[in-house]
């Protein structure tokens, strides 16, 4: 698994229990599958279609630096099927696996769009082609 974004844990994103609110980690790993998929797919034309059951393991606090990776699981004919996993760096310990995330390419109005992919691509790929 590739972990491509890091967040620093801050007051803000607390809950009264003084950990990182599951909200807020929701939110990141939703804002990140999206950005994986964009980039996958190179369409800025995509939306969350599925979230599988999560199970929060362990915890982040004020301070932490959690790490957030993605992986493909599948490529459908208009959807990406990512897992992904989010750790704590300074404990090295798990905070989330979400097994199944499924990303939709669409259209210009909003429809399922076939996007032709079968396997990852690499940005640094693309532009060795041009």
């Amino acid at each position: 698994m590739r972990f491509h974004t890091r967040k620093w844990v801050k007051p803000e994103d607390l809950n009264p229990n003084g950990t990182l609110f599951g909200g807020r980690l929701l939110a990141w790993i939703d804002e990140e599958a999206a950005l994986y998929t964009v980039v996958q797919l190179n369409n800025s034309k995509i939306v969350t279609k599925y979230m599988s059951e999560i199970n929060f393991n362990s915890k982040a606090v004020e301070g932490d630096i959690v790490e957030i990776g993605m992986e493909v699981k599948k490529f459908g004919k208009s959807s990406i099927t990512l897992k992904c996993e989010v750790r704590n760096m300074m404990t090295r310990e798990t905070i989330i696996t979400v097994e199944d995330i499924i990303m939709v390419n669409l259209d210009e109005n909003g429809k399922p769009k076939p996007h032709g992919k079968t396997k990852v691509e690499f940005v640094k790929d693309r532009l060795k082609d041009k």
